[in-house]
């Protein structure tokens, strides 16, 4: 038989040009077949739902604002309310800060919320990737019994834990505040969730390579499941922040106080101005509203790493 040389890749290609691939556009213009035009009726609702969602989501907090800076001359419970006030004053935080000392208590705010952040980091990244990744006895009565615990309010356990917290003589400390909540059932979940999403295989093959459960965990398991756990930071963090009927329970002296237990002190026998109420209200939100504007990008990449997939 005869060689037939065949044409190479390049000679057969030679002198014409490689199709491009098509370019798919992922939306559709206006006008375009396919783009659904909302009616006048439906962009009325549209925005009537929105302005409805706006007020009674932002609403409360712009008219506490406003009555934190309103002197005592200005009516606050005028309606249609005024949110701009006619005499601006700062003499309510200045009110709420010779009442209580508010450094001291928001330092050990701080301290109980840093700690449990830290805690449920922690604890939840190994309990998350344990449920998910792991296999052993008993998991799944494991994974049923943190799942009974969300079915229960906190009310009902609250007496079992100041007990448990007294018998440690931790009661009236602000270590026996952090503690109960050193790690929490939902954040346990939202880490297996995120552990969950981890291929099996390479798992799998980093254990034939020799990979302990801690390298396992450290270099394949952390890098998938870090913007779930800035979601866990952030809400374990207001949560504290936040909390105020179990410091109430556990702290007795005035001293130790968290911060928004010491804000009754704004409440006396007499009487309450509410103008420095809300003063000492948006005292008290002010570390949160920081807070989250400063990581709301890792928030919502956290949240969006978390979502499933389809």
């Amino acid at each position: 038989m005869s060689n037939v040389e065949l044409p190479t890749r390049k000679s057969a290609t030679k002198g014409a040009s490689a199709p491009k691939p098509e370019k798919v556009r992922l939306y559709r213009r206006k006008g375009e077949a396919g783009f659904d035009k909302p009616s006048l009726a439906g962009l009325i609702g549209r925005y009537v739902l929105l302005i409805f969602v706006f007020v009674i989501s932002v609403g409360p907090f712009i008219w506490q604002l406003s009555t934190s800076f309103k002197s005592n001359q200005e009516d606050i419970y005028s309606f249609p309310p005024r949110l701009i006030p006619a005499h601006p004053t700062i003499d309510n935080y200045i009110e709420v800060t010779n009442t209580i000392p508010v450094l001291s208590y928001a330092w050990h705010s701080l301290f109980v919320a840093v700690a449990v952040v830290i805690t449920n980091v922690i604890f939840a990244t190994m309990a998350g990737y344990a449920l998910s990744c792991m296999r052993f006895r008993g998991k799944a009565i494991i994974l049923a019994l943190i799942l009974s615990t969300l079915l229960l309010p906190g009310e009902v356990t609250l007496t079992s834990q100041y007990l448990t917290i007294k018998s440690l003589g931790l009661a009236n400390t602000l270590v026996g505040v952090f503690l109960p909540t050193a790690v929490t059932a939902i954040n346990v979940l939202l880490m297996a969730t995120a552990a969950r999403s981890i291929p099996p295989a390479i798992l799998d093959a980093a254990e034939l390579d020799g990979a302990s459960t801690w390298q396992r965990l450290r270099y394949i398991a952390w890098p998938n499941m870090k913007g779930m756990a800035a979601v866990v930071a952030l809400m374990s963090f207001i949560g504290a922040w936040d909390d105020f009927l179990w410091p109430l329970v556990v702290l007795s002296d005035p001293t130790k106080y968290t911060l928004t237990v010491g804000m009754q002190y704004l409440n006396s026998s007499f009487g309450s101005d509410p103008r420095v109420i809300a003063a000492g209200t948006m005292i008290a939100l002010l570390p949160i509203i920081v807070l989250f504007a400063l990581s709301q990008n890792f928030f919502f990449r956290g949240v969006q790493d978390g979502a499933v997939k389809g």
